[in-house]
């Protein structure tokens, strides 16, 4: 039984007020090809304004046509994350514009970063989809995202993730999965593009041009806009989940409008924006309604569903951490969604840490220990033992115990269990220290499996040329 904040008849409420939305008030999309295909298939367009208003049945002509599954692959093809097939996906931020390091000071993010990101990502079994984690300062934006991909792809034998920046670069990128996957990204996608609506109700040009592009691979594609409860979405839940929802099945549309068939992730990641901060919220009770609503409107269309989840508005490992990554998770968990992102943030978009993920990633551990349940049979009753052993007696030396104490018993890696003088004996190292250890040695002693000799050499080449190909003609200036 999955967890639930709607219900059929909640639900049905929402997704009739998103279509009345789509209807009635429509979307702002500044693109005239996009404008063009909605025209043709009998949306009212006003070019003047730009606005696009969607009845319900082109609505449910591209629900019908939008692919439901999907699976992502990494070079190593036994590595892959798949969609709308029950399984979980846990993936590391696409990136940040911030690095903290390990110290706690926060700097602009580099290349270096997503390698050492890559590396950790790489090693961490629960993470499946490994991102960037760093938006590099140094390079230059319009070819930047071509560089992060192949620096992932040379590091990581998993899926991967980054930002797609624009058209012009999304067909280097195209090219690059294609020479990595030896001509076989139809079947064995390593990533997929999002395309996120700007909050309330509007389009960006470039998250078009990019799947004009990666849509001639019929290649999978993220629906994530970020409504913010009270500031670009109404104040309340009930409001928020309706224009996100209209803002994804636009997205539906435009996806499908594109090229029918493409494989389609309900991303459904509306927040709160805190009144009193003025910041955007990334954990906290609303969060966890809002996932858990989100879930269940993705799953009412039959799409694999992604939420924000897992995440903290603490700036480093602490015990808000604990409780929000911890809280929001199991929600989302237990609601059902297929992928769970981006971990590795500190606070909202405040930066990447690495000592953040690891932390995250013990506690996405903990959480598979509760879903994955206990068993009840005669041997795990275990009752002819009990009776054997009796009143005042041992468990602790019988084979039963043996055989049984590693599957039932989840063993944290990161989490104290120590006695008092055992713990003091080891410095009374606190969660952000004992997350710390470990990553120094292993960023400088992993060795990633390389691309092949050939391959290297064309990735080289074709990311030489989109920094040749797309710069810009004057230097971005930097701060």
């Amino acid at each position: 039984m999955r967890l639930s904040t709607l219900g059929p008849e909640g639900t049905q409420r929402i997704d009739q007020a998103a279509r009345r939305i789509l209807e009635r008030t429509g979307v702002e999309i500044p693109h005239a090809e996009m404008q063009s295909l909605f025209r043709q298939a009998g949306a009212n367009v006003d070019v003047s304004s730009r606005r696009v208003r969607i009845p319900s049945s082109v609505v449910d002509q591209c629900l019908r046509t939008a692919g439901k599954t999907f699976t992502i692959y990494g070079r190593d093809r036994g590595l892959r994350a798949a969609f709308g097939v029950g399984q979980r996906s846990y993936n590391t931020t696409a990136g940040q514009a911030h690095w903290v390091e390990g110290s706690g000071d926060r700097r602009f993010a580099s290349l270096d970063d997503v390698a050492a990101a890559a590396k950790i990502g790489d090693v961490l079994p629960m993470i499946n989809i490994v991102g960037a984690m760093a938006d590099p300062h140094e390079l230059d934006v319009s070819w930047r995202c071509v560089d992060v991909a192949a620096t992932l792809l040379r590091t990581t034998t998993k899926p991967v993730t980054f930002w797609f920046h624009d058209g012009p670069s999304a067909a280097y990128l195209v090219q690059l999965m294609d020479v990595v996957t030896a001509g076989q990204t139809r079947e064995f996608p390593p990533a997929y593009p999002l395309l996120e609506p700007i909050s309330p109700l509007r389009f960006p040009t470039n998250g078009i041009d990019v799947l004009l592009e990666t849509c001639k691979v019929p290649r999978p594609v993220h629906i994530g806009p970020m409504a913010q409860l009270g500031l670009s979405a109404p104040a309340t839940i009930a409001g928020t989940l309706a224009q996100e929802t209209a803002e994804i099945l636009a997205g539906v549309c435009v996806t499908q409008l594109i090229r029918p068939g493409t494989p389609v992730c309900f991303g459904g990641i509306p927040h709160v924006f805190d009144m009193k901060t003025t910041q955007l919220v990334f954990s906290g009770p609303e969060q966890g309604l809002m996932a858990v609503a989100m879930t269940e409107m993705g799953r009412h269309y039959g799409l694999p569903v992604y939420i924000n989840v897992g995440l903290t508005d603490s700036k480093t490992v602490d015990a808000q951490a604990g409780l929000e990554i911890g809280v929001s998770l199991v929600l989302g968990a237990l609601a059902g969604a297929d992928i769970f992102g981006h971990f590795g943030i500190c606070g909202v978009d405040q930066g990447a840490s690495l000592e953040m993920l690891v932390f995250q990633h013990e506690v996405i551990e903990f959480v598979e220990r509760i879903l994955r349940g206990f068993q009840i049979d005669d041997e795990t009753l275990a009752l002819d033992l009990i009776d054997a052993v009796g009143p005042g007696g041992s468990f602790i030396a019988e084979d039963h115990t043996l055989r049984h104490f590693r599957q039932e018993l989840w063993m944290p890696k990161l989490l104290d269990r120590l006695f008092w003088d055992a713990w003091v004996a080891r410095g009374r190292a606190d969660t952000l220290q004992r997350a710390r250890r470990p990553l120094e040695s292993l960023i400088a002693s992993y060795e990633p499996k390389p691309l092949p000799a050939d391959v290297e050499r064309q990735v080289a080449e074709l990311v030489a040329r989109a920094k040749r190909d797309l710069a810009r003609t004057r230097p971005i200036p930097r701060p």
